[in-house]
């Protein structure tokens, strides 16, 4: 039996999104003898990367104070918001709420511009190995975390090593950064251990669509974002879209919805290409093309579901400790001033310790206490949301209460309570379904290796979740993942695991919580282009 390769840093940092870029590259700004290295499961810096996104600009001043001198290949300046609710066949457009005035902003492709960060690292030293997928923490006898493992790759679906076997590295590090995103597969299992969520609310998501599209010349405003809230969601879903105009006649579109959302039936996907079909929407798209698509989970709980972000030998940034700022439909300024204040941290200490404190003592922190209220006033329906959301941006968060959340899984209700009517309308727009929507996020996944789409018991998804739900996985996940099919042995859940485009939403959403999303083979998944 042989000894597992080991590489040793400083500092290791789990995540190449824009909290685990901008940490690993401000430390080696103040330190360029620490030995830094960021691993990413994504076959190339910025594949698995989406966002809607506009960004604020003052972190990336801070870390690149030059940075617009040789700007990501899509970055424009917003130069003007609009805002509307919608009804089936009409719109009423609002004033722009005042979080979401992006007057200083700049749109931007969230997955180009983590690839544009890439060299900048490499040239300070920091060594990125995307294509590797950290499967589990390291932890001593002392109960401190020491590193990360890689997966193993070349095993088949059966656990076998396959001609291609390779072994997995070991990467010890004296203070392991956890930057993986929204419900991220190694924190989730830390925050369990050491039962960092004790002392807050359950976090809440949720699922963000996004497709880029390419349209005929003439009909793109370059700068123009444009939010809608409204049809085809009912008052009781917790959803909005967002449309935003790109140089090079693209536009970048998406819908999201709440994970706390309460009828079984509802199909986050299908309600994207809804929206898609509206008389404001569907003439701006018609003989364009789809460029790219993906979805992604968005953690939307705010500052009562923050968890503890540090353990011993280890910390945790960005949307991984979920400091996604919900009004604004914004969190990369606040990963990147997360990362940041991470490597300050470090700099002074290569040591865990005490840097929840500073978070929570950070502005990025004062930020989201500021609206701590706003996503869950929307539970009492999109009007009382909207009037509970101007009287919080009016008084700054001040007024001496907070809202408790409350798990997005426990929120669904049964099949035989009462459930909105859906106003839907036919649909012509591609893509006409989800696998082609699949294609768009051009993910790849190695058929041959175990499926990392884990099923405590399938018996509950023939047996009691057929009655009770009415296996909402087969609705909520954007890719066709799962599928229940009759066979000569009966109805039985089939995992389509090739077509996942590692959003989480299974992970978050299913009822009984028996879905546990693991890492696939490193390399593997959406490989997703200017998203």
């Amino acid at each position: 039996m042989s000894e597992r390769a080991v590489m040793e840093y400083d500092v290791v940092v789990v995540g190449a999104g824009p909290s685990g870029l901008s940490c690993a590259l401000r430390l080696k700004q103040l330190n360029a003898e620490l030995s830094v290295c960021v691993i990413e499961k994504g076959s190339t810096i910025g594949a698995h990367i989406l966002s809607g996104a506009v960004i604020e600009p003052d972190p990336l001043d801070e870390l690149l104070p030059d940075w617009r001198d040789a700007p990501p290949p899509i970055c424009v300046a917003v130069n003007k918001d609009e805002f509307y609710w919608l009804s089936k066949h009409g719109r009423m457009k609002m004033p722009t709420p005042p979080t979401m005035n992006n007057h200083g902003n700049y749109i931007v492709s969230l997955g180009a511009m983590c690839a544009w960060l890439e060299p900048k690292l490499e040239a300070a030293g920091v060594e990125i190995y995307p294509g590797f997928a950290a499967a589990e923490a390291i932890i001593g006898d002392d109960g401190v975390v020491k590193g990360v493992r890689i997966g193993d790759m070349g095993i088949d679906k059966d656990g076998k090593h396959k001609d291609t076997y390779a072994e997995g590295v070991d990467i010890l590090a004296k203070v392991t950064v956890l930057a993986e995103g929204a419900r991220g597969h190694i924190t989730k299992q830390l925050i369990k251990r050491y039962e960092l969520d004790a002392n807050s609310d359950p976090q809440s998501w949720s699922i963000g669509i996004k497709e880029l599209w390419q349209l005929p010349e003439g009909r793109v405003q370059p700068g123009l974002t444009v939010h809608t809230v409204g049809w085809p969601a009912d008052n009781g879903t917790y959803a909005g879209s967002f449309l935003y105009h790109l140089d090079e006649n693209r536009v970048a579109l998406g819908y999201v919805s709440g994970l706390d959302y309460r009828d079984p039936r509802y199909q986050p996907y299908e309600a994207f290409q809804q929206w898609k079909h509206h008389p404001m929407i569907k003439p701006l798209l018609e003989g364009g093309t789809i460029a790219s698509a993906g979805a992604r989970a968005i953690v939307t709980g705010g500052s009562q579901a923050l968890p503890k972000c540090e353990m011993p030998g280890a910390l945790l940034i960005g949307d991984t400790a979920g400091l996604l700022n919900v009004p604004k439909i914004k969190g990369t300024h606040q990963a990147i001033r997360s990362g940041m204040l991470a490597a300050e941290h470090l700099n002074g200490q290569l040591d865990a310790a005490g840097f929840d404190a500073k978070l929570r003592s950070s502005p990025a922190m004062e930020e989201l206490h500021k609206v701590r209220n706003i996503k869950p006033g929307f539970k009492k329906g999109l009007w009382m949301g909207m009037a509970n959301a101007a009287l919080e941006t009016v008084t700054m968060g001040k007024l001496p209460w907070t809202k408790e959340t409350k798990a997005d899984y426990s929120q669904l209700q049964k099949l035989d309570s009462a459930e909105p009517k859906r106003d839907y309308v036919e649909r012509d727009l591609a893509p006409r379904d989800r696998l082609q929507g699949v294609y768009y996020a051009s993910t790849e996944h190695d058929e041959d290796q175990p499926v990392h789409l884990q099923v405590a018991d399938t018996d509950v998804c023939i047996t009691k979740c057929v009655e009770e739900y009415g296996n909402p996985c087969t609705r909520f996940c954007p890719a066709g993942v799962y599928e229940m099919v009759e066979d000569a042995e009966g109805k039985r859940l089939q995992i389509n695991a090739a077509n996942c485009v590692h959003c989480k939403t299974c992970d978050i959403k299913d009822p009984y919580q028996i879905i546990n999303w693991v890492t696939p083979e490193g390399g593997a998944g959406p490989n997703y282009q200017n998203l």
